[in-house]
């Protein structure tokens, strides 16, 4: 007698399939978020997201790395327009005052004879951004940091004040022709990176960025690895690391030796 319906043998064995499939898949999810975790030396159960790395073979050192660097406070200095202008003759001359212990390094007028950041015409944001992260503990040099924490704000408001006043460093705005390295000029849509203009552009400047034409060679090239390596983090956001990250030794030489070409020029 032939089987009909919901009992035919075609549909017993359809169940039997799904009850199968429905049974490996308790068994998956038991072995891969409880027996295999748990067979890890250092497993600890944080949470289903931490189950899961750790069922794929992702050591904890790499998850608790991974919070560690999000809840790192790159910097503390809300930029805002009136940091841009400090201008005012007094607050010029107390900052000329509080720049005769910065002439070894940054030079008499703000330009270094060395491998240190040439701060004369550098917007004063930018002075006072630096400066406020070294005092915080947000960027990292031994004698910056000990010399910044000594300075009240409104000091390192002066001394912003100063070396913006100072005759500029910085020639005439660049024409962003064709011939400029690409990644200065248009970035690299495909990687991400977005053109050094987009910030640091002679006519259109960001808030807070730097101007870098005339920058020392050797000083571009150790700021850029820095951002790379995640030793240097105090760009907001991480503008800066997002993108150096994926630049090669190449493309940071060639950035830097396109911004540094101007600097035997201004130190004369």
């Amino acid at each position: 007698m032939r089987e009909h319906g919901f009992f035919s043998r075609s549909n017993r064995w359809t169940w039997v399939s799904v009850g199968a499939l429905v049974v490996v898949t308790l068994l998956s999810i038991l072995i891969g978020f409880g027996w295999l975790p748990s067979a890890q030396a250092d497993f600890r159960a944080q949470g289903l997201w931490d189950s899961i790395c750790r069922a794929a073979g992702v050591p904890s050192k790499w998850i608790e790395e991974g919070n560690q660097k999000k809840a790192v406070v790159s910097t503390n200095v809300v930029l805002v327009p009136a940091m841009a202008n400090q201008t005012s003759s007094v607050s010029i001359g107390r900052g000329a005052t509080l720049a005769l212990s910065c002439t070894m390094c940054h030079g008499a007028q703000g330009m270094s004879r060395s491998d240190a950041p040439n701060l004369a015409g550098q917007y004063p944001e930018v002075v006072q951004k630096q400066l406020l992260d070294y005092k915080n503990g947000h960027r990292q040099h031994t004698l910056m940091v000990a010399l910044a924490k000594g300075l009240s704000n409104q000091d390192i408001a002066d001394l912003g004040a100063y070396y913006a006043s100072l005759p500029k460093a910085r020639t005439a705005p660049t024409t962003y022709d064709e011939s400029l390295p690409a990644l200065v000029r248009v970035g690299d849509p495909m990687r991400n990176i977005a053109p050094c203009i987009s910030c640091h552009g002679g006519t259109d400047q960001k808030l807070g960025a730097p101007w870098l034409e005339g920058m020392p060679k050797e000083y571009l090239i150790l700021q850029l690895e820095a951002f790379k390596q995640g030793h240097r983090r105090n760009d907001p956001q991480q503008q800066m690391r997002n993108v150096v990250r994926l630049m090669t030794a190449e493309e940071i030489n060639e950035v830097s030796t396109f911004y540094a070409r101007k600097a035997a020029v201004a130190g004369h």
